[in-house]
């Protein structure tokens, strides 16, 4: 009888280790599964955005494009402000862990920056210049987004008494593998 009683005592356990376990791959693949944050979606850091528009003509409607940025950047807020002067609509969320993002993102980290943003499902990382983000969204390449790794002196955002030094816009795959998108100056 007590062996019996054991066996069920264990059996019970057991189920309850089990359906623990399946709750716990559920939640794994729901987070795996869930989709990423893209123009007009919530942050992942839950943090209230602040929106900014610019004034285009009909022709020249753009998608909305969401960046994630430091607190502590100043030349995140002037990359924000050259998409605005180039017609996107910019909804900003500052973030105190950006690396989070990137990563949840899947930003290969050599393509590093400071800022990171989305739009129409690319990821954009860095200060590339807003031509370059028309370009890629009027030519739908099948690529992950575009970076420019660093922060270029002379890039939109990094402008600095005129000087200009020489990078690459790298348009960069689920695996990581870059190609020349545009190169400066």
């Amino acid at each position: 009888m007590q062996v019996r009683q054991m066996y069920r005592q264990r059996g019970v356990a057991m189920l309850i280790f089990m359906v623990l376990l399946v709750m716990v791959i559920i939640a794994g693949a729901g987070w795996h599964f869930a989709p990423r944050p893209d123009a007009g979606a919530q942050s992942p850091a839950a943090t209230t955005p602040t929106t900014t528009t610019s004034t285009t003509s009909a022709d020249d409607v753009l998608p909305p494009i969401t960046v994630w940025h430091s607190p502590t950047c100043g030349c995140c807020g002037d990359w924000v402000t050259h998409l605005e002067e180039n017609g996107f609509t910019v909804q900003k969320y500052i973030q105190h862990n950006v690396p989070l993002i990137k990563y949840r993102l899947g930003l290969p980290p050599d393509m590093a920056s400071c800022h990171t943003a989305m739009v129409e499902g690319y990821t954009i990382e860095g200060h590339v210049p807003a031509d370059d983000i028309k370009r890629l969204l009027a030519e739908q390449p099948f690529a992950r987004g575009l970076a420019v790794p660093g922060m270029p002196v002379g890039s939109p955002g990094m402008e600095m008494d005129g000087r200009v030094d020489a990078y690459d816009v790298l348009l960069f795959d689920q695996d990581g593998e870059t190609t020349v998108f545009s190169s400066y100056p």
